[in-house]
């Protein structure tokens, strides 16, 4: 049995963090499906920007758009729900054989709204209707402005991606925009059963502190950040509130990780993979990753339920100087600044091409 699909039976997700119309055409997700034990996918700006820029598959479209009085956001929209209505009608076998708990693709509202409460509320119910796909997760930055945004989106029966988390309280916070829209559905005689994950950014964490810290606590934050937001979901999972919910019907919000692609050249590329292999989650890996993984990678234990040495570890970095609050702070505010440095470039990229037939 492939790595891959030791990791599935444990009980973990294997999405993949890319989507191109390429990849679709050639068969390549199918294989990947087949093959590789994927059972989802995630997409971003950035993703997008790559795919559009790379070759001319989406030349036909975008020459048919451009004939209209649309914007090049608008037009990106139409370009990526094009794709990802393909993408989720490929999981669908596997969302409906799952009762809806796999089997999902994610589309981001623009991250310039991550301050914009009213305007993401509009935005992700706009999107939803328009990609016209039950398997389709709307992603929202779980920001200050966005737990509101996804409370009324999860009471609206919109499925979310809760984005940009990088801590337990980031986690907690999203978790609890969540079950308030579960509620507030249940007490509206509602169907509680409304598809969300929350993702947990991985990797940044120990990006963020090469150098800073001695040798033996290189690449070991992020695992441990991971530990300590698992420990979390776990205890949320086995709550009593949470229990007359899902006595009620409701699904629970699945924790996720992404960001899981190693960016530190010495470490293992699939770091991220054994050291997060844990029951009732998803990993979001970007190719390169879930090649690695299938080539070569080991499921060993998984976390444990209590968050095994977390704390110590944690202890052991702020002994070294790392304020993990501070640094939760600091990387979600770089995140949200990042994901619309990727959006402008993506919406440079439309213009370019918007122009090229002028």
């Amino acid at each position: 049995m492939k790595p891959n699909a030791k990791l599935h039976e444990l009980g973990q997700s294997l999405w993949l963090d890319n989507i191109t119309r390429t990849m679709l055409d050639d068969g390549t997700l199918a294989r990947y499906v087949d093959e590789l034990s994927v059972t989802g996918l995630t997409s971003n700006p950035t993703i997008f920007d790559k795919a559009i820029s790379g070759g001319d598959v989406y030349d036909e479209q975008i020459d048919e758009l451009a004939s209209g009085d649309s914007s090049p956001e608008e037009i990106f929209f139409e370009l990526a729900i094009t794709d990802l209505r393909r993408a989720t009608d490929l999981f669908r076998d596997i969302h409906g054989r799952t009762d809806g708990v796999d089997g999902w693709c994610s589309l981001e509202v623009s991250p310039k709204l991550a301050d914009d409460t009213e305007t993401t509320i509009k935005q992700a119910a706009k999107l939803h209707g328009q990609a016209e796909r039950d398997n389709l997760l709307i992603k929202i930055p779980g920001t200050g402005a966005g737990h509101r945004a996804i409370e009324e989106s999860i009471f609206a029966g919109i499925p979310v991606n809760v984005t940009l988390l990088f801590s337990r309280e980031h986690y907690l916070g999203a978790a609890e925009s969540y079950m308030r829209g579960v509620e507030r559905r249940i007490e509206a005689g509602l169907d509680p059963a409304v598809g969300s994950v929350a993702s947990l950014f991985v990797s940044r964490w120990d990006k963020a502190v090469m150098g800073e810290v001695p040798d033996e606590l290189r690449d070991r934050l992020g695992i441990a950040i991971g530990k300590r937001a698992y420990r979390a979901y776990r205890e949320l999972l086995d709550s009593e509130r949470w229990q007359r919910l899902e006595n009620a019907g409701a699904r629970p919000q699945r924790l996720l990780w992404a960001s899981t692609g190693t960016k530190d050249p010495e470490a293992s590329d699939v770091l991220y993979i054994e050291g997060l292999a844990s029951p009732f989650t998803v990993n979001t890996m970007p190719e390169p990753t879930l090649h690695a993984f299938a080539d070569h990678g080991d499921v060993g234990e998984p976390l444990p339920a209590d968050g095994g040495d977390a704390e110590q570890v944690l202890a052991e970095f702020d002994a070294a100087g790392i304020d993990v609050e501070a640094l939760a702070v600091r990387l979600q505010e770089e995140g949200k600044q990042a994901f619309v440095d990727s959006w402008n470039e993506l919406l440079k990229t439309i213009e370019s091409q918007l122009g090229a037939r002028a």
